[in-house]
């Protein structure tokens, strides 16, 4: 079983903000492995199958307040893991996927991984 980690591209301007989220740049990431994409941060995580995982892309330059830490999106549904403001990967679901701050759950999840192109390939999509 192949098993695909990516680590989180942190801009160190920001890291007193992730500390308190309990972030943890050494286990928090990005798992794509049997069938499975869990992503970590802090207390956070979220986990879902591949087959649940309708798209992905990569997004770019976003506003550094809307970017970073664990956040609920103000205009959708949807929910960021971020670390930088300057790239990361959304990944659109099938199905909404549940979480802590969102029960009914999230049609997508934007990470801010180092290797944002090789996330996209892990998906497949």
């Amino acid at each position: 079983m192949e098993q695909h980690v990516f680590t989180y591209a942190v801009d160190r301007r920001f890291l007193l903000l992730l500390l308190p989220l309990a972030f943890r740049r050494a286990t928090d990431g990005v798992s794509v492995t049997g069938g499975q994409v869990t992503a970590t941060f802090g207390f956070l995580s979220l986990r879902t199958s591949m087959d649940n995982i309708e798209g992905a892309h990569i997004t770019r330059d976003y506003r550094w307040w809307t970017a970073i830490g664990a956040r609920r999106s103000f205009v959708d549904d949807g929910l960021t893991f971020g670390t930088n403001a300057e790239a990361g990967v959304c990944i659109h679901f099938r199905d909404r996927v549940p979480s802590v701050l969102r029960r009914q759950g999230h049609s997508a999840l934007t990470v801010t991984v180092e290797d944002l192109d090789g996330l996209v390939d892990a998906l497949g999509r």
